[in-house]
């Protein structure tokens, strides 16, 4: 009789899933099946991780046209958005060197680790950059600072591997939301903190740490964060499979034995076929491409938001201080924390990520269009005409972000998904290193044009940006943009 069972029993264990006992990537699937409500742990680890490394991005916006001015490299007003420009490069430019690296890194180690990584290195050289002494330390310690920060490829291939196929979205979601938000507290963070004894005199003396080095409190606050974040790292689950042929698997439920069947089919298939180049994976190459494109005009516009508002009125800005740009984009990022964790799940069910891509890059450029009039206001009509366009630019632009991580990792299989990122950060850091160095280059030489018949001024600035939008939204159509089809 029990012959006879082993018997029957023997052709549905070849058509069910196969869980390795040691491996770490199984014991995450086995523990997806058995969930299936929202996985709420899982998607705040994502966001304080990617918060973490968003941080220091561009939380030296705000104060970056006054740290230029104290290093006193500049030798004219107008040549300071060049050099500031240099700086929030540096990063970028650093990471666009090692993102393949930490990609093939994380396929052949784990994710974890360079999750560590990265958010160790935040935490000593973000510190170093807040207590730079001169143009080219606050250069270096930025370019090491993204160099050894590759996080950002993985995480996204971590999200997808972490969630039930119904909370990808979702998962992709956060961390697009966290580096949206990143990317706008941090700044905030910045334009707060910075030069504390001169706005806080009452709590720092102008002979203490913070009165020598006035741009290190923001830099400290986020290294203590991310040093928080490092620790909590070490208990997150790996997501890599590992599977040796010595490793005992046991097999899962008969819950899953319908389903099984195609599953083995298709995975014997994958094993048998090659894996094709990344290079030649064009709904990979299109969309990291387009991405490519939209991270060069939002960095560019990071960079120039900054400059714009806090260059003086006489050059066509806003005269804005620190602590009144960190609470413009204050308000800005907890406004896309709302969105991105409602809406926009909702939105890319109904609408798919391409069409609300095209429709948030599209109402972009009159957003833009309106900003250079934006500045001719004053008092409570340029406050808040100010803040309602902020939080709109970062919402759509977020939007737009969020389409293309999806496309990407929809476009590869898992064990090339740590790979794929890496090229697209690859892109993405150099493009992104373009948008400062060019939107500092662009912003002083508009400055320096305030007479000119076409486009005077910061109209000249904003009427780049939308050039470079269109641009994007052009290639989100066919045949440029291809998706995958299973």
């Amino acid at each position: 009789m029990a012959a006879g069972e082993e018997k029957l029993r023997e052709p549905f264990l070849k058509n069910e899933k196969r869980y390795y006992e040691n491996c770490p990537g199984c014991k995450v699937d086995q523990l997806k099946d058995t969930k299936s409500g929202l996985p709420i742990t899982e998607l705040f680890s994502i966001w304080i991780i990617v918060l973490c490394t968003a941080l220091p991005i561009s939380s030296l916006f705000p104060f970056l046209y006054f740290m230029i001015k104290d290093f006193q490299i500049a030798k004219r007003e107008e040549d300071i958005g060049s050099y500031a420009g240099y700086v929030g490069s540096s990063f970028m430019f650093g990471r666009a060197l090692t993102s393949v690296f930490w990609g093939l890194v994380a396929d052949r180690y784990g994710r974890k680790p360079v999750i560590i990584m990265g958010t160790a290195s935040v935490v000593i050289f973000n510190t170093l950059f807040g207590l730079s002494v001169n143009f080219w330390m606050a250069v270096l310690t930025r370019f090491l600072l993204g160099s050894l920060n590759g996080l950002l490829g993985p995480i996204k291939a971590y999200a997808c591997e972490i969630f039930r196929e119904e909370h990808q979205a979702l998962g992709l979601s956060t961390v697009s939301t966290a580096w949206g938000i990143g990317l706008i507290i941090g700044p905030a963070l910045g334009g707060f903190l910075a030069q504390p004894a001169e706005k806080y005199p009452n709590l720092f003396s102008s002979e203490s740490l913070f009165g020598k080095f006035p741009y290190f409190l923001p830099c400290l606050c986020i290294s203590l964060f991310a040093f928080g974040v490092t620790i909590a790292a070490f208990w997150l689950p790996e997501t890599l499979h590992r599977h040796n042929d010595d490793d005992d698997s046991c097999d899962v439920s008969y819950d899953a034995l319908e389903s099984a069947s195609a599953e083995v089919k298709e995975e014997e298939g994958r094993e048998a076929t090659p894996k094709k180049s990344l290079l030649k994976n064009w709904p990979l190459m299109s969309s990291i491409i387009v991405y490519c494109v939209f991270s060069l005009h939002d960095m560019a516009y990071s960079e120039i938001f900054s400059l714009w508002a806090n260059s003086p009125k006489k050059l066509g800005g806003l005269n804005y201080s620190t602590q009144m740009v960190g609470e413009v984009l204050a308000i800005t990022g907890f406004s896309l924390l709302v969105f991105q964790l409602s809406l926009y799940p909702f939105l890319e069910r109904i609408l798919g990520p391409i069409m609300v891509a095209r429709i948030a890059g599209v109402l972009t450029i009159p957003l833009l269009t309106s900003y250079p009039y934006i500045a001719m206001l004053s008092g409570f009509g340029l406050a808040f005409l100010l803040n309602c366009a902020s939080v709109v630019k970062n919402l759509l632009s977020v939007s737009i972000i969020t389409g293309l991580f999806i496309l990407q990792n929809r476009a590869v299989d898992q064990d090339q998904r740590g790979a794929a990122n890496g090229i697209a950060m690859t892109g993405m850091s150099l493009f992104k290193a373009a948008g400062p160095a060019g939107g500092g280059a662009l912003f002083s030489w508009a400055q320096k044009r305030l007479d000119a018949s076409f486009l005077p001024g910061s109209q000249m600035v904003f009427f780049v940006l939308n050039v470079v939008e269109a641009i994007g939204v052009l290639m989100t159509f066919k045949p440029f943009l291809a998706q995958r089809h299973d």
